[in-house]
This record gives C-alpha cells, structure tokens and sequence, in this order.
C-alpha cells in the first residue's frame, strides 16, 4: 500500500545482532534511526521549550489523541492550525490512539467489539473512542504519524483475554485501514498478544499482511520482567515487515533500549526520562544519580562530564539544592538533561551500526549500566 510523503530507507544491518540503522523520510523531516521520541501526552512535553526539545537531538515528538480529545478538543486544535502550530514544534510528531488508556484507565472503560467506551477522568462524560473516531481525531489534530486503536491488556492477564484483546485488535486494524484517511498522515499499526508466542505470531503475521506504513510492538513494558520482554521481541520483531519502521511503545529504561535496538527496533518512546527528572533522578552512563542523597550537597562536578546540556554547567550541588528547595528550576534541568542522555545514547548506538561495531559498543553500555552505581 502507497503511503505518500513517508519512505524508510535501511542504511546499515549489524553483523551479529539485527540492529539498523535507517532514515524514516516524512513530510515534515527525516528522523535518522534509532530514534527515541520525547513525550508530550497533552501538547507539551512538561515544563521545555520546543527550540529546548530540539537542542536536546529530539527529532520527534509523541502526543496523545484520547488526550487531547478531551481537552482542549480536536476541533479546538483544528482551528488554531494543528497540533504542529499548536505546539509550535516543526518536525514530525506521532499521536497515540489511546490504546494505553484502556490499561491506565481501565475503571473508567468498557471495551466491546465496536468501540471502548471511556467516561472522562476531567468532567465524567461518556466518550465513544472507535477506531474510526481515533483516526477522525487524529486527522484534526494533524499528526504526521497516527497509530490505530488498539486492545492493550496489562499483564499479567489470561490467556482468553490475551486472545480476545488481539482478535479485537486485528478487527479494529482492518477498520481503521478502511476508515477516511487524511492526506499527508501515515498509520501504524500495534502487535498484542502479551507473553504467548503463538498469539504474538499471529497478530504480526495478519497486521504484516495489511501493509500499514509502520508497526509498533505494544502491551510491554506493563508488568512482565524485562527478559521476558526481550524474548517477545526475539521472536515477534523477525515477523514484521523490514522495509517499514518498527516502533516498541513505552519502553523503557536505557538498558531496555539497547536490547531492543539489538533486537531491531528503530523507534521509542517513554516518560522515564522526563517523570524521573521531575523526582531529582538523573541518568548517566555510569548508572543513575539521585540528587537528593545527601552526598551530593557539595559535590562540584556536573551530573557528566561530557554532557552538552544547560544541567551539566551546574554542579551536582547546585542541583540538588534546586529540589531541596522546591524550586521549579530543578525539574526542567534534569528532564532535559535525561532527555539528552536518551538522545545521545540513540545517536550513539546508530553511529556504531553505521561504522559497524554495534555488538561491542551495547555490551560496553550494558555493563556500565549493571555495574556499580554512580551513586
């Protein structure tokens, strides 16, 4: 299927592992693979500038349409030009279905074959969320990148409803293929399945078939052990189409990153970065800082020494000092600090599958990260 405007061009494959390196053309820019997208679930990714976002190596954002559905509405966005205007963010930006609100929502939900049913958290309304209205939603907003409603289960689950949540999910695929589509916007489709190979297998193979212009691994990250999630990625990556890019939702911390880069994947998402800098935790490549231990107080040395973000010109000191106080400025540093970090990792990792010794490289950040803490 013809997907205008949107092109994945595979540059490198590693040697031993099925790392690549790639550039995902969109009409809003080129995002140079592997890729971590900063989340922006209601228009903002909390507390940074867009230009702060981009000094950051983001090239792509993530929002959220059930979100934004709410408030300030679709059609609201609509008319102040789209969510790109909105935001004020130039590149490209991905939206979220809402898939993940059936899990982090789910006393709020009732899910059936024809739609998942959601009363507001913000005013009590009953919200239909079908996969058409997602879509519709999803074109107002005017994302570059639109994924399709899809059965998200937390795990652990039963196997009848890990059954049952991806029939539901290839049911709402096909839907979300035949519904109107806006120009000019790519769709993604979301393998479920939990942790059963065979439901895994299924699901990728019949999405692999309808030829979406992307395909994201999804309902990880929710309470299954991280080698358990490696595993279904060993098994359910092979099965996508490797001429599309493949986006795993949510993940994760740097570690899991790396071993999903291994594994394949081109694109990421997460809230790590900016929620643990928002609770004074600090990533490096020698494990995380947490700031408010008191032996950081009068530690003069940056959180990394080699680290171009404004953070780094602060001590460790200065720093924490910002969180003891309350102040907001402690926040907003570390969120882009961490930010750095994940997209300085992400070009790290492709310039090693670029120049070939990508094995070596992720077995070096692999130990740094499990040995003996930076704190």
């Amino acid at each position: 299927m013809p997907w205008p405007g949107f092109a994945f061009e595979l540059e490198r494959t590693a040697a031993a592992s099925r790392a690549r390196a790639a550039l995902f053309h969109t009409p809003r820019g080129t995002v140079a693979t592997p890729a971590f997208m900063p989340v922006g679930t209601c228009g903002t990714v909390k507390g940074i500038l867009p230009e702060q976002l981009r000094a950051t190596g983001a090239q792509i954002l993530l929002a959220n349409a059930y979100h934004l559905a709410l408030r300030p509405g679709a059609e609201v966005v609509a008319r102040l030009g789209g969510l790109h205007a909105f935001m004020q963010w130039p590149g490209p930006i991905l939206t979220d279905s809402g898939g993940f609100q059936l899990v982090s929502l789910a006393e709020r939900v009732q899910v059936s074959h024809q739609a998942a049913v959601f009363r507001s958290h913000i005013d009590g309304a009953l919200l239909e969320w079908t996969p058409e209205e997602a879509l519709r939603v999803q074109g107002l907003l005017g994302s570059d990148i639109a994924m399709v409603l899809d059965d998200a289960v937390p795990l652990p689950a039963s196997r009848q409803r890990l059954a049952e949540a991806v029939e539901r999910t290839l049911h709402w695929a096909v839907r979300s293929l035949e519904a109107p589509r806006t120009p000019g916007q790519a769709v993604f489709a979301i393998v479920q399945g939990g942790l059963e190979r065979d439901l895994r297998s299924e699901c990728a193979a019949r999405l692999a078939d309808l030829d979406f212009a992307g395909y994201a691994v999804g309902g990880l990250s929710v309470g299954e052990p991280p080698p358990a999630m490696y595993e279904v990625l060993d098994y359910t990556v092979p099965l996508l189409p490797a001429h599309r890019p493949r986006y795993l939702m949510g993940v994760g911390r740097p570690q899991d990153l790396l071993e999903a880069i291994w594994r394949g994947i081109d694109l990421f998402d997460c809230v790590l970065p900016t929620r643990n800098g928002r609770n004074a935790l600090a990533f490096t490549a020698h494990g995380p800082l947490k700031l408010r231990n008191r032996r950081h107080a009068e530690d003069n040395r940056p959180l990394e020494e080699d680290c171009p973000c404004p953070a780094c010109r602060f001590s460790r000191g200065y720093v924490r000092h910002l969180f003891m106080s309350e102040e907001m400025l402690g926040p907003v540093l570390l969120s882009i600090h961490n930010l750095t970090f994940y997209q300085r990792l992400m070009a790290a990792a492709r310039a090693a599958i670029l120049r070939g010794d990508f094995e070596r490289f992720c077995r070096e950040r692999l130990a740094a990260f499990e040995g003996p803490s930076a704190d």
